[in-house]
């Protein structure tokens, strides 16, 4: 019986894949006692620096790499020591996008699509029409005559996930499926993988160095550091109060909505008011509150710096402002937010305060 939705669909228990040492290099734990659940229906991303093991991991569930330890069940089948032959079902459950593409240049965009199909046994007539339905689903039916090399690098990895869709899997692997491609082609793609994962139900697992993809579509993301998964858990949840020093160092990489010290510089060399930095997520509804707190002190709040995106689809980030009032008013606002959300106090070019000196409070 297929895994129901929300229920366990890959599961790693320990696993472990050791690589034999080449020359004096010793061997490499790149996958090293991994365990995680990722569920059926979601989105699920695996991030890591070059190195940290994601790719190996997520090899793993299609026994491309065979695990040295541990064990890793997909849909209910324990891949541990199974045959070729026995892998060959489970394979096809599971469909795989790369970074190049991975496309046979000699046949055409349907050439492609239809390669899986012929593998697998169906027939010219269905084959035809299901190529057909594929390449309209990802937006380039008019392709279906062109040869790879006549095509955008977005167009191709749309082939990639018309190609992977062909035997109608329940899981689809994405291995660095955008980093060959700029960032409006990007989000093109990604808001294509989630159209797989809600209109199709399928299982997305997105391996990726980019924490804007993860803040783009993922639901759940595995933050993996030399083989292992060092913090795992909602993606919100991941971005907006990371434990960990790497995630720290991926999440600034897609939030820039904290000013750096030369910044601040600035800021308090044009404004004569407090600098202070608030926080605004969709858990404590800060942004309202923030105005409310400023309005019942009489301190006026004028926008400086910052940004607010969307983590999951929900909105995040931070707002800095100046702040404008008698010296006990800004202070009793100050109060007032610490109690909302989490504040940064900056001080003025007269008096200021280094960020690691100020008072922080993460809101609950």
């Amino acid at each position: 019986m297929p895994t129901a939705a929300g229920e366990t669909i890959i599961g790693f228990r320990d696993a472990a894949k050791v690589f034999p040492g080449r020359g004096k290099g010793g061997e490499v734990r790149a996958v090293d006692g991994v365990t995680l659940d990722v569920r059926a229906g979601e989105i699920f991303g695996v991030i890591g620096y070059s190195g940290a093991g994601k790719s190996t991991l997520v090899r793993l569930v299609n026994a491309l790499e065979r695990t040295t330890g541990g064990s890793v069940v997909v849909d209910g089948t324990d891949l541990t020591g199974l045959s070729e032959a026995r892998l060959r079902p489970v394979r096809a459950g599971i469909g795989m996008i790369f970074q190049q593409f991975n496309l046979l240049s000699s046949r055409t965009v349907a050439g492609n699509v239809s390669y899986p199909l012929e593998v697998a046994g169906w027939s010219k007539d269905q084959r035809r029409e299901r190529v057909r339905e594929l390449l309209d689903f990802v937006g380039i039916a008019d392709k279906a005559d062109v040869y790879p090399s006549k095509l955008s690098g977005g167009q191709k990895q749309r082939v990639g996930i018309a190609r992977a869709l062909a035997t109608t899997p329940r899981i689809l692997l994405a291995d660095e499926a955008t980093s060959a491609l700029d960032p409006e082609t990007t989000q093109d793609v990604l808001a294509l993988l989630q159209r797989v994962n809600r209109e199709l139900g399928i299982t997305v697992v997105v391996v990726t160095h980019e924490m804007d993809v993860v803040r783009s579509i993922c639901d759940r993301v595995a933050v993996m550091e030399h083989g292992r998964v060092v913090e795992l858990g909602d993606a919100y949840q991941v971005f907006s109060a990371p434990r960990q020093d790497v995630t720290r160092r991926f999440v600034s990489t897609a939030l820039k909505d904290r000013p750096s010290p030369a910044v601040i510089e600035r800021l308090r060399a044009r404004h004569t008011g407090r600098i202070v930095t608030v926080g605004v997520d969709d858990v404590s509804g800060s942004s309202a509150q923030v105005t409310h707190v400023l309005r019942r002190h009489g301190v006026d709040g004028t926008i400086v710096y910052g940004g607010i995106t969307e983590v999951a689809e929900r909105p995040y980030g931070s707002l800095t402002l100046e702040l404008v009032g008698d010296g006990t008013s800004v202070e009793e606002a100050l109060a007032g937010l610490r109690a909302v959300t989490d504040v940064v106090d900056h001080g003025t070019a007269s008096a200021p305060r280094d960020a690691g000196d100020a008072e922080e409070r993460s809101a609950s």
